[in-house]
């Protein structure tokens, strides 16, 4: 069985210089990062970051309620639109709304609006403005309000979410029909029940910031970005600095794995490595009397978690290793204090990867929105806009390493600045214990452009 390479980016040519010299120059780079960060950074400086509002009203106005209601509403109406055009629609990817906006402005989009502008899906997310609505609609009716929520429970932590990402990352990456417009929008439907019922057990907010997969996924990323909303006001903060805000709970190493594994995933799809061994394992369901499709989801499937778990391997290996120097705390401790500093690493990948495609893919949307069901339509001008190819295939590859290094950086910041804080009665060991994790993103970085780049070798 030959297995189709995952959604392509952009087209490539040769690398201003070898590969090896990018792999050895950035390995080089976060050496020297480190030991800058060892000489230069000896107090705690992200934990202990200021806040401060926006100037004026303008913060006030930014996390107001009503705009919060704007947003919500706006949000509501473009999952409704997603569905709708998925399932009445064109079932021609290229032609229908819903995988676009689904794949590209929400799954890629959302991940730069949150860096540039903070937690803005929270305001956005449909299911959180639906579940307000219905409590103040029952308010508003005179009733007693909505039954009382359950405790939500400490061992749960963000083990729904990762599940709920897990899920959705399966759908684009081992479904056989990810980008069919109805089985998009039946998939959101049926997230939609999911999330209605935890909201209904465990009340929405508690939900929200533990259990719903997206909230929290965009949640995180937010955290890198230098604005806060604090009691319905926007304010600023340093980058990096919300990442130690980060709650420490059950399920968080699995979450950023599955962030960071999904997408590794993703790349090592498009790698003759995995079309050849990912076809034989597909071969071998195929010969136990399975489907040809079924075959080929199930061997994308196996690779999806093994990923996954390499990742997490890979980080509890650096932790283990802190372990050794560290006897006060233990090593779950250790690692879910530690693991906020692999949102960076996340964004890295993430960026790099699909740098082409929210760029190229993104413009689809101009024409898309005046033809949203892919029949014709022409509703604000612009279903014959096409697409501009602005970057050249070298510029794209010298920017993905770029975001790779600078991502890895990042997170030997955080992850130092956090060593500090829990090692403050004993300085000594706070450099010491970031050796390992020095390692873990040294084979991070490398493993990440042998992924991108080593089809240009």
């Amino acid at each position: 069985m030959t297995l189709p390479l995952a959604h392509g980016l952009s087209p490539r040519t040769d690398l201003p210089i070898p590969l090896t010299l990018f792999v050895y120059g950035a390995a080089v780079v976060l050496v020297v990062s480190f030991v800058a960060l060892a000489v230069l950074w000896r107090e705690p400086i992200l934990e202990r970051y200021r806040w401060r509002p926006l100037p004026g009203t303008v913060g006030r106005l930014l996390g107001s309620r009503g705009v919060d209601v704007i947003c919500g509403v706006i949000g509501v109406a473009l999952l409704g639109l997603t569905v709708y055009s998925g399932l009445a629609g064109q079932q021609t990817a290229a032609s229908n709304f819903a995988p676009t906006f689904v794949y590209v402005i929400f799954w890629v989009g959302l991940v730069a609006a949150s860096i540039l502008f903070g937690d803005v899906f929270r305001s956005f997310n449909p299911w959180r403005a639906v579940g307000r609505a219905v409590a103040w609609a029952v308010l508003r009716g005179g009733g007693d309000g909505l039954p009382p929520s359950l405790e939500y429970p400490r061992r749960l932590g963000y083990w729904p979410a990762a599940v709920g990402l897990l899920a959705f990352t399966m759908l684009e990456l081992a479904s056989a029909t990810p980008d069919d417009p109805s089985t998009v929008a039946i998939a959101a439907l049926a997230y939609s029940v999911a999330v209605f019922i935890g909201m209904a057990l465990y009340g929405v907010e508690p939900w929200m910031d533990r259990g719903e997969a997206f909230s929290v996924y965009f949640g995180l990323f937010a955290k890198l970005s230098p604005f806060e909303t604090r009691e319905r006001v926007v304010g600023v903060r340093p980058p990096l600095a919300g990442l130690t805000t980060v709650k420490s709970a059950a399920g968080l190493v699995a979450l950023v794995a599955v962030m960071i594994g999904t997408v590794s995933f993703d790349g090592l799809s498009e790698q003759s490595l995995w079309v050849n061994v990912g076809g034989e394992l597909g071969d071998l369901f195929d010969s136990l009397g399975m489907a040809s499709e079924t075959a080929f989801e199930a061997a994308n499937a196996i690779g999806v978690l093994l990923l996954v778990g390499i990742v997490a391997g890979l980080y509890m290996l650096g932790v283990a290793g802190m372990k050794i120097l560290d006897e006060e705390h233990s090593l779950r401790d250790l690692a879910r204090s530690f693991a906020a500093s692999l949102v960076p690493i996340a964004l890295a990948y993430i960026a790099a990867h699909y740098l082409t495609l929210l760029a190229f893919q993104g413009q689809a949307m101009v024409y898309l929105a005046s033809d949203p069901l892919g029949e014709g339509a022409n509703l604000f001008g612009t279903a014959e806009v096409g697409i501009n190819y602005f970057m050249g295939a070298t510029l794209i590859a010298l920017l993905q390493v770029g975001l790779v290094v600078t991502g890895h950086a990042a997170a030997l910041a955080v992850a130092h600045d956090r060593a500090l804080v829990m090692y403050d009665d004993d300085p000594g060991k706070a450099v010491p214990t970031q050796l390992w994790m020095l390692a873990v993103m040294v084979v991070f970085t490398i493993c990440a452009l042998l992924l991108l780049l080593a089809g240009n070798a």
